[in-house]
């Protein structure tokens, strides 16, 4: 898994057949069903990579183990920043090596996830804790071509991460979750 520049959007699903048929509709292909997807974020306890814009991120999806290392990007229109990740065959080995760097836990975040394809670009659509998501990945020409076919206005994109979507709502709702799962937050979504 090479380095490359992400660039993508999320999006609040409201009606999640709707958007299926609507994928179908636009050529897209259903490349990956949905998984259940583990994330748990790391930094030093300087808080070192947090204040660089950076993110390091142990994830499990299925019973694949995958690290990654996102670079301090741009938010404008869209989220673009350099993304460099590389499997891993043991997770809780991963974590140890981490630790053992000095590198603590800082957020866990859960979800299960989708991902559809046309070829050009991917949308993944994400059943959080919080809410069902989507994400457009791709250039940003594509991504606004498709996020019109889908039916999501401009106005509607967020390039928040996951951990600031989780501690907005934790304000919001004065819920004391300290970490974005289905166990925490207590509810689980079909």
């Amino acid at each position: 898994m090479p380095q490359h520049k992400e660039i993508e959007i999320k999006f609040w699903i409201q009606d999640m057949k709707a958007l299926r048929c609507k994928l179908r509709a636009a050529g897209f292909r259903c490349i990956t069903l949905r998984t259940h997807e583990h994330n748990t974020l790391y930094d030093l306890p300087t808080q070192a990579l947090r204040q660089r814009g950076e993110l390091l991120r142990l994830r499990k999806y299925g019973k694949n183990w995958i690290l990654t290392h996102k670079a301090k990007g741009s938010t404008e229109t869209h989220k673009a920043r350099i993304e460099t990740e590389t499997q891993v065959d043991n997770g809780k080995t991963m974590a140890a090596i981490l630790a053992a760097l000095g590198f603590q836990p800082t957020f866990v975040y859960e979800k299960f996830r989708a991902e559809w394809s046309d070829g050009k670009g991917k949308v993944v659509v994400d059943e959080t804790p919080l809410g069902n998501l989507g994400e457009i990945e791709g250039s940003a020409r594509w991504i606004d071509a498709t996020a019109r076919k889908l039916g999501v206005d401009a106005s509607a994109y967020l390039t928040s991460t996951y951990a600031d979507l989780f501690f907005d709502w934790k304000q919001r709702t004065k819920n004391p979750a300290n970490e974005m799962t289905f166990t925490a937050i207590g509810k689980l979504l079909h």
